[in-house]
């Protein structure tokens, strides 16, 4: 019994060593801002002050986790780009207003947080590879995925009606993003509803679709392998970054359709320690009264 508890003993140890070992990821879900901006309507504008004020409340929550690294969703091939906007935002040389792409969570959020935190370096860890959903379109089941994409879009609706009126703040959207069942919504839609189509093609497909390996019998599948082909490599840029830098906190700021899938990939990546982005966002001591 006692050699039984003494295995117990130096199992646990261990795998508390282990667990002290691994990285912290923390996954940040957004919407592209500059894609939320309609022309003529300013609670749209991350650039006024009122919303400046809300993306500084919400970026001063997620520097609580004090990230070592900070990754985007933009492809390594613009990384000199990203790292020459990046010097002049570490120096205060550079003029958001005057950047065509300046409301992108590139640099509202990423350069912010990373600035604040005392990151140097902002990592590009993109991948092309992605598709639309409109090219699923039919097959066996298809009202199934078309009812759920319907469901989705009212909830996209409301919230994008509610900022527009100045009824949201972008603080409070971009925790909205953050919550499990807002991203575990988008995963469900994306990555595990459309295996529920069968028999069917897909309508004027990307040149991201490779057509001759697609099986009409699995169409719905075909379209989550696609999400999910592009996913990976996101995840081969985030781990090979980790090899190359070493650092224990890492945030990973890219759009929300990626969260739920990309947390799986890292729940079973033992090197990693999914943090819940929850930890941080729902801790009130930032008010939102501006």
């Amino acid at each position: 019994m006692r050699l039984f508890l003494a295995f117990l003993i130096f199992g646990f140890c261990l795998n508390v060593s282990a667990q002290s070992g691994k990285t912290e990821i923390l996954l940040l879900g957004s919407d592209h801002l500059r894609n939320v901006y309609k022309e003529g309507y300013p609670n749209t504008d991350v650039l006024t002050d009122k919303n400046q004020k809300n993306i500084r409340a919400f970026s001063s929550l997620v520097e609580r986790y004090s990230p070592d690294m900070v990754m985007i969703e933009v492809v390594p091939e613009r990384q000199q780009e990203i790292d020459s906007l990046y010097s002049l935002y570490l120096e205060n040389k550079l003029k958001l207003n005057s950047l065509e792409d300046g409301r992108d969570e590139i640099y509202q959020l990423a350069f912010r947080i990373g600035k604040n935190s005392g990151v140097q370096e902002i990592i590009c860890v993109n991948s092309k590879g992605g598709t639309s959903k409109s090219i699923l379109d039919n097959g066996e089941n298809i009202e199934i995925f078309q009812n759920e994409d319907k469901e989705l879009g009212k909830v996209v609706s409301e919230k994008y009606a509610a900022l527009q009126n100045g009824k949201l703040s972008f603080k409070d959207f971009l925790v909205f993003l953050n919550q499990p069942k807002t991203y575990n919504m988008v995963y469900r839609f994306r990555y595990m509803t459309p295996a529920r189509v069968t028999n069917g093609t897909f309508t004027n497909p990307d040149e991201m679709v490779d057509t001759a390996f697609i099986n009409p019998k699995y169409i719905g599948a075909e379209l989550i392998s696609v999400f999910k082909n592009r996913d990976y490599k996101i995840y081969s840029n985030i781990v090979t970054n980790h090899l190359r830098k070493k650092p224990k906190r890492i945030l990973v700021i890219i759009g929300v359709g990626h969260i739920g899938s990309l947390k799986s990939i890292f729940r079973d990546d033992e090197e990693f320690a999914v943090v819940d982005a929850n930890k941080f966002l729902m801790k009130k001591t930032v008010h939102n009264n501006e």
